[in-house]
C-alpha cells in the first residue's frame, strides 16, 4: 500500500512556566495507508488529541515531520498550508463547540468551499445539499442553526464539513465519545460507509476499546507522549506484546458472562507527570516486569512480525514473541521470568465488541 500520511519523530512541547516543559508528544512516528483506519488509543492525557492537532498543524510542532502524499507540510507557508487542507481534515470531539452557533449549517458547510475558491454560488449550494444527503440529513437542514439539532445530528454535520473538500485523510478526535450508544452506532456506521465509498483514510482517536475494535484496521497504543505498540487489530487483541497494552485490554469490561476473564491485579501507581517523565521507558514506574535496563535505555519501536511493532526491552526474551506471556504472568502474580526452554503461551482474549 501507499502511505497517504507519514509522521516521523514528531515532537510537541508546551512551556509550563518556571522553566518547565510539558512533553505532550515525544518522538511519535506513524504511517497511514490509503483506505486504512489507524486507531490511536491510550489513557486520558497521554497526548492523543495533541498529536492529532499537531498533525493538522493546529499546533506548530516543536520538531519532526508530517508528510501528506509525500509532501512535507510542517514548514509550509500559510497560503500553501491552506491549499493542502483540502487533503487533510478533522472531525472534533464536541460537535457543538466545533460549529459556529451564529451561522446556519448551510453556511458552515459552504465556508470551506468559499475559502478554497471552489465553484460558483449555485454549485456550492448544490454541494451543501449533496453533503447533507450523504450524512443522512434533509436538504432543508441547511437553513437551520446548530442548536436546533441533536448531538448525533451535529456530529453528522461535522463529518459533512470534513467531507466538503474531498479529503484523503480525516483525523477523527473522539468523534462518538459524547454520544449515546444508539447514536454512536449510527455515526460509526456512517464513517464506515463513507470510507468505503470515497476511499478515505482515518486516524481514529479514541479511548473506547470496543469502538476501536470495531472500526480499526491497525491500532497504535500511546502512553505519556510515546507510541509503545502498533499492530493489526486482530494481532493486538490476540497477542499484545507490551505490558501496557495488555493492561488496557484487561481493564475493558466483558459484557458476556460466559466469557469472563480471571481477575488480575490492576496497574499500580499513577501516570507520571508529562512535565517530569521517567527516564528510559516511560511505563517502567508502573510496569510489573520492569528491570534496571528500563530506567537506563529508551526502548524504540521494533518490528516483531508483519508490521507488529513494540517498544519494550523484554518483548523478545528467550528469542520468542513472549512479551504478552511475560505480562500475563506478572499481572497474575507469577514470576516474570519464563520457564526454561521456551515461552509461556498466552491465550487469546477478546473484548466485548460493539454490536452495530
Amino acid at each position: 500500500m501507499t502511505n497517504v500520511l507519514l509522521v516521523n519523530d514528531l515532537v510537541k512541547h508546551f512551556p509550563a512556566g518556571d522553566g518547565r516543559v510539558v512533553h505532550a508528544v515525544d518522538g511519535v512516528s506513524l504511517e497511514l495507508d490509503r483506505g486504512e483506519t489507524l486507531s490511536l488509543v491510550g489513557e486520558s492525557g497521554c497526548g492523543k488529541s495533541t498529536l492529532g492537532k499537531t498533525i493538522m498543524q493546529l499546533h506548530a510542532p516543536t520538531s519532526g515531520s508530517v508528510m501528506v502524499e509525500g509532501r512535507e507540510i510542517t514548514r509550509l507557508p500559510k497560503r500553501a498550508l491552506r491549499t493542502l487542507r483540502r487533503d487533510l481534515q478533522m472531525v472534533f470531539q464536541d460537535p457543538f463547540a466545533s460549529l459556529n452557533p451564529r451561522v446556519t449549517v448551510g453556511r458552515a458547510l459552504e465556508e470551506p468551499l468559499i475559502v478554497q475558491n471552489q465553484g460558483a454560488r449555485k454549485e456550492r449550494r448544490e454541494r451543501v445539499a449533496w453533503l447533507l444527503e450523504k450524512v443522512g440529513l434533509p436538504a432543508d437542514a441547511a437553513g437551520r442553526h446548530p442548536h436546533e439539532f441533536s448531538g448525533g445530528q451535529r456530529q453528522r454535520i461535522g463529518i459533512a464539513r470534513a467531507l466538503a473538500l474531498n479529503p484523503k485523510v480525516i483525523i477523527c478526535d473522539e468523534p462518538v465519545s459524547a454520544l449515546d450508544v444508539s447514536v454512536r452506532a449510527q455515526v460509526l456506521n456512517l464513517l464506515a460507509d463513507l470510507k468505503e465509498e470515497f476511499g478515505l483514510a482515518y486516524l481514529f482517536i479514541s479511548h473506547d476499546l470496543s469502538v476501536v475494535e470495531y472500526v480499526s484496521d491497525r491500532v497504535a497504543v500511546m502512553y505519556l507522549g510515546r507510541i509503545v505498540e502498533v499492530a493489526r487489530r486482530e494481532d493486538l487483541w490476540a497477542r499484545p506484546l507490551h505490558p501496557y497494552t495488555r493492561a488496557l485490554l484487561d481493564a475493558a469490561p466483558v459484557a458476556d458472562p460466559s466469557r469472563r476473564r480471571a481477575r488480575r491485579p490492576r496497574l499500580a501507581g499513577e501516570v507520571p507527570s508529562p512535565t517530569n517523565p521517567p527516564s528510559g521507558c516511560r511505563f517502567r514506574t508502573r510496569c510489573p516486569i520492569a528491570i534496571p535496563r528500563c530506567a537506563e535505555e529508551v526502548p524504540h519501536l521494533t518490528d516483531a512480525r508483519d508490521r507488529h511493532m513494540v517498544a519494550c526491552h523484554r518483548a523478545f526474551e528467550a528469542g520468542t514473541f513472549e512479551g504478552g506471556a511475560l505480562a500475563e504472568r506478572a499481572l497474575a502474580g507469577a514470576p516474570a521470568t519464563p520457564r526454561p526452554g521456551g515461552a509461556v503461551a498466552s491465550s487469546p482474549r477478546s473484548i466485548a465488541t460493539a454490536r452495530l
